[in-house]
């Protein structure tokens, strides 16, 4: 009844009627667009009232899967003692997911891989995260040689299912020609692809950030690609009407403060559990 009083107050039809299903027209979905802009202003002015001091009251973070894990432990400790008064909550999913509900003003801002395209958004870059090729550790390349991007076998390449940034980039830094010439796996999370190379399935690139975490197992050992190293570019993301530039730069800071002490991930060698890199 409700979306019918709006129709005839608009003067255009917005859903279309079937039997046992209803669809938006096309009209129907550039009001919803342009109304969920509207929505998210509403709640950037009502920050922009509410948030006077930094990082204070509510924030809603997101961030990607391939980067909560690694990166959350060593930053909300340091947030939460340099800002108490800040009540964080996070959500972890795919970037295409979290730059709709960005937009839409579900999410104060979102920590991605750059660049974050299709969205009117700004971003800050946090740090560069080196790839690193995690293999079995039968395979004969010496741990401290360097190794090129064009000698990842893409027959036994492993990677994240579709819709995983982490995926596309692989794909585009080894340049594989034909998706069918990928190994015949793919996982929803980091681990799982770990424990496919630990078994001899295949071989797969690695974000540096999460080596020591996902590096367990003496069963995988890690390679150095040579200069330019592969990489992906981390940073944030909001939306461009936010009045929360201060605490997104804020946070920034505490994410490079936070991980300052991984400065040693661009050293030529060093070693992970044991393990020379």
């Amino acid at each position: 009844m409700q979306v019918r009083e709006l129709e005839r107050e608009i003067g255009a039809e917005l859903v279309e009627r079937r039997p046992n299903e209803i669809a938006l027209t096309d009209t129907g979905l550039q009001v919803t667009e342009r109304a969920e802009r509207i929505l998210a202003a509403t709640r950037d002015l009502v920050d922009f009232a509410r948030h006077r001091d930094v990082l204070s009251g509510q924030l809603k973070l997101g961030i990607i899967p391939t980067l909560a894990p690694y990166v959350l432990p060593r930053v909300l400790p340091r947030l939460q003692a340099r800002y108490p008064r800040l009540r964080l909550e996070l959500r972890e999913t795919q970037t295409k997911m979290l730059l709709e509900e960005l937009v839409r003003g579900e999410l104060d801002c979102v920590m991605l891989a750059l660049p974050a395209e299709g969205a009117d958004v700004e971003t800050l870059k946090l740090f560069e995260d080196p790839f690193l090729l995690a293999v079995p550790a039968a395979d004969e390349r010496p741990l401290r040689g360097r190794i090129d991007v064009a000698d990842v076998d893409q027959r036994r390449l492993i990677l994240l299912e579709e819709g995983h940034c982490l995926r596309d980039q692989a794909l585009t830094f080894c340049a594989t020609p034909r998706r069918d010439t990928l190994a015949g796996l793919g996982a929803t999370s980091l681990a799982t692809v770990m424990q496919m190379v630990a078994n001899g399935y295949g071989v797969t690139l690695l974000p540096e950030v999460a080596a020591e975490t996902e590096v367990r197992d003496d069963r995988v050992k890690l390679l150095r690609f040579s200069e330019p190293q592969p990489a992906r570019t981390v940073g944030l993301a909001w939306r461009r009407t936010s009045p929360r530039r201060k605490d997104f730069t804020a946070l920034s800071d505490i994410v490079t403060e936070a991980l300052g002490t991984a400065s040693a991930w661009h050293a030529p060698a060093r070693k992970i559990k044991g393990r020379s890199l």
